[in-house]
């Protein structure tokens, strides 16, 4: 009786551990399969389109924009910025406190808009996901156009000013005296990426 049991228990280890093997593979496929029929964009493909946000820094601190992307606002400065601003976002942290993603769970779609899709992650700045640990601030998959230029300027230098409860750190290195410097652009420019890419689906 007891190696009955036994018998039984090694079958029923081996089935569950097999049917986890297989649905985990299989949600592996499927995930890939549904992600695979959108297209995936370059950067060199992103920048070919200069945001009208990159433009209009270039017109705000010309003096600081000819310092730094020498030649305005084209499409290899653009570039150029988009690339710096992510890995600033990446090194400086941003992710561990906003999210590039609104869930379906716990009204995000009524907070942030709609639940996002795997088509708005099919750009070469979106990969690797930036999905976030917590979310302290507020999502910013879409943030692109939500505010201005000229508030992203403030909230980097100061965040308290225009947003009395913020716990976000100042990030006075973002900036020359009160004009934003190369790091500071760039990361401006990021931010008014974000989410550019939805309004074109």
């Amino acid at each position: 009786m007891e190696r009955t049991v036994e018998k039984f228990q090694f079958i029923f280890l081996v089935a569950g551990i097999g049917f986890f093997v297989l649905a985990f593979i299989v949600s592996g496929v499927l995930t890939v399969n549904a992600i695979s029929q959108y297209p995936y964009t370059t950067l060199d493909e992103i920048s070919q389109n200069v945001s009208p946000y990159f433009e209009a820094l270039a017109q705000q601190y010309p003096e600081q924009f000819e310092k730094y992307y020498p030649g305005g606002p084209t499409p290899e400065n653009y570039k150029e910025a988009l690339n710096l601003g992510r890995n600033i976002y990446i090194r400086e942290a941003c992710w561990h406190c906003h999210t590039q993603q609104i869930r379906p769970v716990g009204n995000e779609d009524i907070r942030f808009g709609p639940v996002s899709t795997a088509a708005e992650q099919q750009h070469e700045l979106m990969l690797p996901q930036l999905l976030g640990t917590r979310r302290v601030g507020p999502d910013l998959s879409r943030e692109s156009g939500y505010r201005s230029n000229d508030w992203h300027v403030a909230h980097f230098y100061n965040p308290r000013s225009v947003s009395p409860v913020s716990v976000m750190p100042a990030y006075t290195w973002f900036f020359d005296g009160r004009q934003p410097n190369k790091k500071g652009i760039a990361i401006i420019t990021y931010m008014q990426w974000l989410g550019s890419n939805v309004e074109q689906q």
